[in-house]
């Protein structure tokens, strides 16, 4: 293998050298092998639930993950409910939204009306 000089670069390189460097990267992969996937032993996940329950411990896991789960929602209405009012302060959104200074014009009237 010839490492490349120092003027060399990938843009700089000729049609040809491309098809040679391509072509050597297509003959080592196909020579790779196909390794097969690693998979679980065969009853893991039963042996798993099986020693959650046994242990008392699924039904607490079960009720974190609900309460992870509504917390979660909460604060995506929450968000979404206060970018809601936040676009829809001045009543027009295109202008607001397609403005770059529609932060600074909010903030503005916010501070001088009422």
């Amino acid at each position: 293998m010839n490492p490349p000089s120092d003027n060399s670069s990938p843009a700089r390189t000729s049609g040809a050298a491309r098809d040679v460097d391509l072509d050597r990267l297509l003959r080592s992969a196909a020579q790779a092998k196909d390794e097969p996937l690693v998979e679980m032993p065969f009853g893991f996940d039963t042996r798993v639930v099986a020693l959650s329950r046994r242990n008392g411990n699924g039904a607490v896991f079960g009720a974190v993950l609900r309460r992870v789960a509504f917390a979660a929602a909460a604060v995506i209405i929450f968000a979404s409910a206060g970018a809601y009012l936040e676009f829809n302060r001045n009543g027009d959104a295109i202008a607001a939204s397609g403005n770059e200074f529609a932060i600074a014009d909010s903030v503005i009237q916010d501070e001088v009306g009422p």
